[in-house]
Formats: C-alpha cells, structure tokens, sequence
C-alpha cells in the first residue's frame, strides 16, 4: 500500500463555505492546503479519533474528529475512493472509516448531543445536521427557547444568521434545561469577552486600514482595536500572515497584519489590517505579567520589560501572541535602492514589495499575491506614456492584477527578479509564436505596441546572454554605472553589465548617439502626416474618387454593429482592440473574401480617376487660357504706363523699360512656376496633368 494519497479539488467545510485545495493523507497525518489563501490545516495522525464516511450534495465527504473535540471536514470525494481511504486509514492510522447516512425525513424534533466543538441534532441514530460551536457568536435564552447567532460569512452566497431551538421543560427539579443546553453552547462558541486586564496597551497608533488612531489592547487570545468610532476584536486564530515593510523614504515602517475572515465595518471586509510607524519612535514596555509567568508563556521570546523602536515592539508582541513568522523584504532591490517599487493599482498609488514567496501591495487596496498561485506574470506598454510599463499578474483562477505606471528604471531589475523566481513570463513564452502577441496587443496603435514588445524581449535576452558570461564584479560595476537622473536613458542603458565604472559615462553617450537617430526617424514619422494634412486639403477637389478601403476597413464597416451588439456598452477604444482580435483569428479563407472586395474597390477607383483626370485636363486648359488673357491685359496697362513716364525726366524711360522688362520675365516665370506646381499637385491627386501646348509656349514667348 502506497504511504500517501493525494487528492485535488477536495473541499473544506469552514464556516458555511467550501474552500477549495488540496488534501494528502500520510503516515504522519492529513494535511490540506487552501487554494485561496495558502492556509494549510496540520492533522497529526496521533489526534485523530474518528472517521466518517458520508453522503453529502457534492459526492461524499469525509468528517474527521479530534481528541480535542475539534472536527474537520472535506467534500468532493467518489464513491469509489471509499475502499482506497478505508484500507489506508486502518493500516496507518488504526482507525474504522464507519459509514454514517444522514436522515432526510424532514421532521423538526429530535435530540441535540453536543459531542467536542459540535451540535449534532439526531433523529434516532441519524444525524439531520450539524452545527459547529466555534460558528456561534452570541446564545440567549428565552422561556422554553434558545437562540443561537452565528458569525456572518462573506464567502457564502447564503448565510445562515439565528437558530432557535425549543426546549421542553422537564420533571426534573433544580435543573433549568435551557440554562444547561445555554451553557453547553457557549462553553465552545466564539464569543469573545474581555475578561481580565490586557497584557499590554499600545496608544494612539495610525492605522491605515481601517483607517484612523486606534488603541492596541493586547490580551492572551485576542487584539482589541479601539478608536473613536469603531472597535474590532481579532482573535488571534484569524491572523494569517504577519508583514514588516520598509517605506520608501527610509523614515516609516508598515506593520500589516492578514485575516481570514475579515474584520468588517459596515458593508466594508477589511482582510488586511496595516499600521504605519516612524522609525524614530522609541517606547518603553512593560507588561502586565510578573515574570514567572511571562518566561512560562513565552519562552523568552519576550521579557516583562522592553525598550526600542515602536514597530519593534509591537511586531516582536505580535509575533509571540501569534506564533507566526514576520514576512519581510528579500534581496530585491529597485534603482533607487529601495525594496519596494511605486506604482498604481486601480485608481490609488502605492507601493509593490516582490517577496521570497510573493507580492505585496500597499496600502489601498492591499493586495497579498502568492508565487504559488501565479500562472504567468506580463510586462505591458504603459498606455499613457512611454516613460513607465505595467506589470499584470494573473492567477491560476483567472484573477488578474496591473500595476500600472511604474518607472522604466525598474524594469531591468523586476524583470530580473521575476526571472530568478522562475515564474511564467508571458512577453518572453511568446517569443517564438510572435502571432499570439498581436491577439494580445490588437489596437489601433499595433505597430508602434509590437515594437515595444520586441525591442523589451530582445532586451531580456541580451541580460540573459552577459548574465551567462558576467562576473560578481561586472555585476556590482552594473549597479555604479546606472544613472537614474539620465531620463532619456533607453532602459537598456541601465542593465548593460559589459559597462565597466572608469568608461560608464563614454559607454552611455556612445549608447545614446546610437539610439538618437531612430528616435529622429519615429517623431519624423509621427509627424510627417501632419505636414502633409494641410498641403492635400488645400489641393483636394470634393469631386475627386475616394480612395478604396484596405480589406480590413471593409470587414471593420460590415461587422461593427454586430461586434457592439455582442458587447453592449463596448467603447471606441475596446471596439478596436476586439476587432483586431477577431480579424488576426479569422480564417485565410474569410480573409481572401475581403481581399477581393477590396481589390474590386480598387479597380473601381482607378477606373472613376482616369475618367476623372480626363475631365480635370480639360479643366485645366480652360482655365490656363483665362489666366493668360487676363495677364496680357495687366501688361498693356503696364507698357501704356511707361510711355506716359518718359517726358517727366531723362532717368525715367530706362527705368520705366527695366520695369515693363521685369515684369513681362516675373509674369513668364510665375507661369511656369505654376504649371509646375500645378503638374505635382495633379501627381499627388493621382491624376498627371498633360504638357503645355505649342499655342500656349508661343503665346507666353511673346
């Protein structure tokens, strides 16, 4: 018999809910790991007590008690697993898998057993339900009657509030049964009280979620959070994870603190609770134990008195309470030297902390993205400018995060870190399929998107090629020759690592003249149409053919209502991009269709621009001998003028032949001037404008 069994999609009955994960059973015990949060469940196989096997609406399930009284249980099991998990739980666990039917009569009266932490209502030896005691949140009694509330659950679409039972009264003298069953319930719920004095008290600390100034009662089993408007109790079983973040300024520290389930305020779950400190607050502590009694429970972990940095304390409090490890920073580190990277996320700035297991973002909202729930990560074009790059996460359930504008600078060093954690980077895993990038990139602005993608994954692979060959020396001389006050540094500047210290700054200029043409050639590009916009619309006849539409445009013009149908609301924007989407996967055969609607609208236009340019020839003759009329008509006014000059002075009749000379050379060159501009706008109209005739020459000799 194998000595482990494992299961996927198993799911874990906590609280009204079923979480997913992962459920391995071993000689040392049952282990299940939650999908969702990463939260794992320990069984030791020395606690177990008993085991069920049952019919539940997703298949059977499997109830596991303790001999502590607490129960766990897991659905989602086959019918045909049952003999693999009984053979396996009497081999190594010496322990029956009993089967046990639930009852389905529908009837409403029976007998309540309270077994451990659990409210068993049986009708004979059935079960009709169960309600776990830790669920219940507040029990009060009535005359003959007790009603039980339970905890709200956000992950249920349906939850279940109150409970009330009836109880009938009894022969028996001296016993109250209400008060009895009562007092069996709250024995084991969750109600929490403070009983007793706090061990200690932290006062006025700045909150940023919930946000405000709250003081902090430490008690042995819970944390008290008390402001001026709200209280929150935390018991210490709902901590999850426990975060020490350094800001980026070097002068504050984030304290965050994770729970499931949630604090809640209103309609608001708060899963993160994230306290701001400075780093020069010190604070003297004592606690309210002697020092016994503080060696006992903590183990030295802690001491009745302590003194330091107010973060410190509270951290190290917090971490003996708990029990759990504090999650700091690993060895990233950005261009500024800080472990964390600003960027936004939705509409708030904050900052992004890559984690030896993870990702952290604070503070609004705060986001907790773990390595080990990451399909793939991908470095994007930042939408507004190109100065910055977004970095999407998406998850294994199809939960995606972007973090947008975050500084070029940073991406050489994130790509690299996301690189050594050997995490699934898309821009890199479509390099050879470079199709599959344009479905992902589809837009109005394709050429200048893919561009961005090619010159950011050729730049991965140099910094693969000089990691393979570069020394822990080169790599340190790397660090010395970035220079982030340069802003027009290209990002592969900063990550070039055959840089050496002493020709750093030759290297960069070197590097920057070699780029500055191509940055020439694209604002020439980008500004070239607008020269020319001016130019075509004063020359633009309105009778001119239209030119003929690219396939695209055809298909885009016959497809756009049904596209907006399909996506109701869809913007211009978002129109575009799944337009680009749908015509990249259409077929060759569809598109060849198009190709020759388009190539007909071609023949057409030729067709209607020869006509077109006979007609404007025509035109133009017609409107040359007109304007050579009316210039022999200025220049007889201008020859009659000069004769009538010659008697005034002896000066006057050259000057007056000079001018009609000029004149009659200015009017002949303005002619041809302007069948030649004449010629090149015709050219550009698609139309050639015919020669001069042996009339017209003559005429404009004479």
């Amino acid at each position: 018999m194998a000595d482990t069994l494992e299961f996927n999609e198993i799911y874990q009955e906590v609280k009204g809910s079923m979480n997913d994960g992962r459920l391995r059973l071993s000689r040392q015990g049952v282990i299940f790991k939650n999908s969702k949060t990463g939260k794992v469940d320990n069984i030791q196989a020395s606690e177990l007590a008993e085991g069920v096997w049952r019919r539940v609406a997703l298949g059977h399930g499997l109830k596991l008690l303790t001999k502590n009284g607490h129960v766990y249980k897991y659905d989602g099991f086959r019918e045909s697993e049952f003999d693999k998990l009984s053979d396996f739980f009497k081999a190594h666990y010496c322990l029956e898998l009993t089967e046990k039917d639930l009852c389905v009569k529908g009837w409403n009266w029976g007998t309540v057993r309270f077994g451990g932490q659990l409210l068993s209502f049986d009708i004979g030896e059935q079960p009709v339900f169960e309600i776990p005691l830790s669920n219940v949140s507040q029990c009060t009694t009535g005359k003959n009657e007790v009603t039980l509330e339970f905890h709200q659950n956000d992950d249920a679409e349906v939850s279940l509030m109150e409970v009330r039972f009836y109880v009938p009264p009894t022969q028996e003298d001296g016993v109250d049964p209400v008060e009895a069953f009562a007092q069996n319930v709250l024995s084991k719920a969750d109600v929490i009280q403070a009983t007793g004095d706090a061990i200690c008290i932290f006062r006025e600390l700045q909150c940023l979620t919930p946000r405000g100034r709250y003081d902090i009662r430490i008690y042995p089993t819970f944390l008290h959070l008390h402001g001026k408007t709200f209280d929150y109790k935390i018991p210490y079983t709902t901590v999850l994870r426990l975060f020490l973040l350094p800001h980026k300024d070097q002068r504050q520290m984030f304290f965050v603190i994770s729970l499931d389930p949630p604090i809640k305020q209103g309609q608001t779950r708060y899963h993160f609770l994230i306290l701001l400190f400075s780093k020069d607050e010190d604070i003297s502590l004592t606690l309210n134990m002697n020092e016994e009694e503080v060696e006992k429970r903590f183990e030295g972990r802690l001491t009745k008195n302590m003194s330091g940095s107010l973060y410190e304390m509270v951290s190290r409090v917090m971490k003996a309470l708990v029990n759990r490890k504090i999650t700091v920073p690993g060895n990233f580190q950005g261009h500024s030297g800080a472990q964390c990277i600003t960027c936004s996320y939705k509409a708030s700035s904050g900052l992004l902390y890559p984690l030896e297991r993870g990702f952290i973002y604070v503070h609004k909202p705060p986001v907790h993205i773990r390595f080990d729930e990451i399909s793939f990560v991908n470095f994007a074009r930042g939408t507004t400018t190109t100065r910055s790059f977004d970095f999407e996460i998406e998850t294994k359930q199809g939960t995606q995060y972007t973090f947008s504008s975050i500084e070029r600078e940073e991406y050489g060093k994130l790509f690299d870190f996301v690189n050594a954690k050997k995490l699934n980077i898309k821009n890199r895993g479509l390099k050879e399929g470079m199709k599959q990038s344009y479905d992902e990139y589809a837009d109005s602005d394709e050429d200048q998107h893919d561009a961005y993608l090619e010159r950011m994954k050729e730049e991965g692979k140099i910094r693969e090629e000089n990691a393979n060959d570069s020394s822990d020396g080169s790599g340190e001389e790397t660090d010395e020759s970035f220079n982030p006050g340069e802003e027009d540094d290209d990002v592969a500047e900063e990550f070039d690592s055959n840089a050496s210290a002493s020709s750093s700054s030759g290297d960069g200029d070197s590097d920057r003249e070699d780029k500055k043409p191509a940055k020439k050639a694209k604002i020439v590009k980008d500004r070239k149409p607008r020269k020319k916009q001016p130019e075509s619309k004063k020359g633009k006849d309105p009778n001119a053919p239209k030119r003929p539409m690219s396939a695209y445009m055809l298909w885009l013009n016959a497809s756009r209502e049904k596209i907006k149908s399909d996506h109701p609301g869809i913007s211009i924007t978002d129109l575009s991009k799944k337009a680009g989407e749908l015509w990249k996967a259409m077929s060759k055969e569809k598109k060849e269709e198009w190709d020759r609607k388009a190539e007909d609208a071609r023949r057409d236009y030729e067709k209607a621009m020869k006509e077109y340019s006979k007609a404007d020839s025509h035109r133009g003759e017609r409107s040359k001998k007109k304007k050579k009329k009316q210039e022999k008509q200025v220049k007889g006014k201008g020859d009659k003028k000069g004769t009538t000059s010659k008697s005034s002075s002896s000066k006057s009749p050259a000057k007056g032949m000079s001018d009609s000379f000029k004149s009659k050379e200015f009017v002949s060159s303005d002619e041809s001037s302007s069948a030649e501009s004449k010629k090149e706008d015709s050219e550009d109209e698609g139309a050639a404008s015919p020669p001069p005739s042996s009339e017209d020459s003559a005429s404009g000799s004479d």
